[in-house]
């Protein structure tokens, strides 16, 4: 028998909680836990009349919720499914398939590959992040923010996980790219939220950008200190094209021309150390691939 707990984290979802947990049941899913961030509404009793199991989130944010059910499943696959009706849980086949097949542990329906129901602000702050995302750890995603995901137990296991809020998502992917996690994306529908959306577009876009950021320093240094080097680079050279035109018509500016040079000679030193940096994160996976290989034998 398939060993498949349907996780659902919520908050003041009333509306479409009791479709969602009805839907998985017809189709055969009764391990179904349902981690409530202290809903104002009737979301925990809707919840547990439709059979699932509920318990009360400790503190605030996503993250924490997805955290504390992980602490709580022992299941072999976990699938995790937003309780706002945006997702199908008809699809979830498409997400467990690839586990059982042995093609991945850590399985993301993509939002974008139908179309999707964003607004355009969203579109664009998603494809934005994947962009980043793609270029900080040279691995190519649709849509790292999507929160339909299959994961098997070993997977979760392996994922460090610590922020609180709806960066949960990105740092599931980018903590899945570093353990050496097997991912895969599969396409899925996403319809419209009923009610308003919990996520503010500008506050939790910085965060997630800064999370991606965060992260790639263990990654990807050559990107993390690339960014700080650029920045240095750049504002030297903006700087001395002001002190030439400057001296070109005779006057000089002496500290404004050290300002520059410490600013250039910085910010080769930061790509310098970003190269070093991906010198050794290189070295320390063939190391740990070397063990590996040691200890199948």
């Amino acid at each position: 028998m398939r060993d498949v707990c349907i996780l659902i984290p919520t908050l003041n979802e009333e509306e479409t909680i009791g479709e969602v947990i009805n839907a998985f049941k017809q189709q055969g899913f009764d391990n179904i836990l349902v981690v409530d961030g202290n809903s104002r509404d009737s979301t925990r009793e809707i919840a547990k009349r439709a059979g699932a199991k509920v318990i009360l989130q400790h503190g605030k944010g996503k993250g924490n919720a997805v955290r504390q059910a992980f602490e709580t499943i022992d299941s072999d696959i976990i699938v995790m499914i937003d309780g706002d009706g945006t997702y199908l849980p008809e699809e979830v086949e498409r997400l467990i398939e690839p586990i059982e097949r042995g093609e991945a542990d850590h399985v993301i329906g993509n939002r974008f590959a139908y179309g999707g129901a964003f607004v355009i602000l969203h579109r664009l702050g998603n494809w934005v992040l994947n962009k980043i995302f793609s270029v900080g750890y040279r691995i190519k995603l649709q849509d790292i923010l999507s929160g339909y995901r299959a994961f098997t137990r070993e997977a979760v296991e392996k994922m460090r996980l610590e922020k609180e809020g709806f960066e949960i998502e990105a740092e599931m992917t980018v903590e899945s790219v570093k353990r050496g996690v097997r991912l895969k994306e599969v396409p899925i529908n996403y319809r419209k939220r009923r009610g308003r959306s919990k996520l503010n577009f500008v506050r939790d876009g910085l965060r997630i950008t800064l999370t991606l950021y965060e992260l790639a320093k263990t990654h990807n240094p050559v990107f993390y200190f690339g960014i700080i080097g650029s920045f240095f680079i750049v504002t030297g050279v903006i700087t001395g094209i002001y002190v030439v035109y400057e001296w070109l018509n005779g006057i000089t500016h002496v500290p404004l021309s050290i300002f520059t040079s410490l600013m250039i000679i910085a910010g080769v030193q930061f790509l310098i150390f970003g190269q070093l940096g991906d010198l050794l994160v290189t070295l320390h996976r063939e190391m740990i691939e070397a063990l590996r290989e040691r200890d199948e034998e």
